[in-house]
């Protein structure tokens, strides 16, 4: 897992990785490299390490999006890797790129919501170390496209001279998959300290961080724990920097988190937890790129799928962790999201009562509150009942 750590960092700084298949790591592969971030120069040692032939691996929303009739299952070259990206169909394909293509044309194809408009193009099933480079850019919340190179047995002297040497890293399928089945899954408590706040002074903020490293968690506690009900008034809130902390009117996120924190502080204690999932876990980055692709008419799960991820990315495995480390087993979940309760139960946390919890609805928030209700189930009805100023 160790080297597969080292590639995330890599990928994540613009560099290209080696991934072969799992057992074959002397033998040929691919050359990765993320599509955000990409730069000339990469393309370009991409192009000298390989064999010159360029290919973008994609997932299969993505590749829908774009106007491209995904493959038929198996229709890669039988490497192994994880055949479903995202656990929702999201199957990784794989296209040919034009000789003369460059950085900005690359993003272009990756991010925008234009059909795909070459003459012609070979589409295949994505093999399994562009899966797995795929799987790797997901994991650090990368946009989900890499550009791949491909490398046979005899690989030159000069990718070899970069393996050896360290500046270019080789790694495995199996590799990418022990780190990116992990993430999530393990959580440990790494401090806390009394933090008064606006609308509850009696609070305290412990840390979590996921055992990979890469993400950290907060549990908001307000009140006294022993004085705390049974159950335990709580919510799970993904972070939001752009409504919690700016104010957004594009969601209500932000009212949800500080209308939580006074239920709390008005029923003598609570639990938050903050979970660090922006954007539904797509990342603050392509939640951005989103917003983009709203401005031109998409709804939020809409624009979501078009930049190649499913219509919520999230998992409340962490969440789930840090009540029971909290030693809280039984919960009144204050949430509008049917998802939440469903995973929670799922991992042992009695959720006795559910609470709905409304912001404000206003002309910019309106087709985002619309589409979770519509495309996502959510409990928002009520809300949408209002009257928008």
């Amino acid at each position: 897992m160790h080297t597969a750590e080292r590639g995330l960092f890599d990928l994540m700084r613009g560099r290209p990785l080696f991934v072969t298949a799992r057992g074959r790591s002397e033998s040929g592969g691919i050359l990765a490299a993320a599509v955000e971030g990409l730069q000339t120069s990469t393309i370009e040692e991409l192009r000298r390490l390989g064999d010159g032939r360029l290919r973008l691996a994609l997932t299969e929303s993505r590749a829908q999006s774009m106007g491209l009739r995904a493959p038929s299952r198996g229709s890669g070259n039988g490497s192994p890797g994880p055949s479903d990206l995202y656990g929702q169909g999201n199957h990784p394909v794989s296209l040919d790129l034009p000789d003369d293509v460059d950085a900005s044309e690359i993003l272009r194809l990756s991010t925008s919501a234009e059909k795909y408009r070459s003459p012609s193009v070979t589409l295949r099933g994505a093999t399994g170390p562009e899966t797995a480079a795929l799987a790797l850019a997901r994991v650090g919340r990368l946009l989900p496209a890499v550009v791949c190179a491909e490398v046979g047995a005899d690989r030159g002297a000069a990718l070899s001279d970069a393996l050896d040497s360290g500046e270019v890293l080789r790694l495995t399928t199996g590799d990418v998959e022990a780190l990116s089945a992990g993430p999530g899954l393990d959580v440990h408590r790494v401090t806390e300290a009394t933090v008064p706040l606006e609308e509850a002074e009696n609070a305290r903020v412990v840390l979590f961080r996921e055992a990979g490293g890469l993400f950290e968690h907060v549990a908001i506690l307000i009140g006294e724990p022993e004085s705390w009900t049974d159950p335990v008034p709580a919510r799970l809130h993904s972070a939001c920097l752009t409504g919690d902390l700016f104010g957004s009117l594009k969601c209500d996120c932000g009212e949800q988190l500080r209308g939580s924190l006074r239920v709390f502080a008005a029923r003598g204690g609570g639990v938050l937890l903050y979970l660090a999932q922006e954007g539904r876990g797509i990342g603050l980055g392509n939640k951005l790129r989103a917003y983009g692709l709203q401005e031109d008419g998409l709804d939020t799960i809409d624009a979501d799928c078009t930049l190649g991820f499913g219509a919520d990315e999230r998992t409340y495995e962490v969440a789930v962790q840090m009540l029971k480390d909290l030693g809280i087993r039984k919960i009144q979940l204050l949430t509008n999201n049917p998802e939440k309760v469903r995973a929670l139960k799922k991992g042992g946390i009695d959720v006795v009562e559910r609470e709905p919890l409304h912001g404000t609805l206003n002309r910019h928030n309106l087709p985002y509150v619309r589409a979770k209700v519509s495309r996502a189930g959510h409990w928002l009805e009520e809300m949408l009942s209002g009257k928008v100023p």
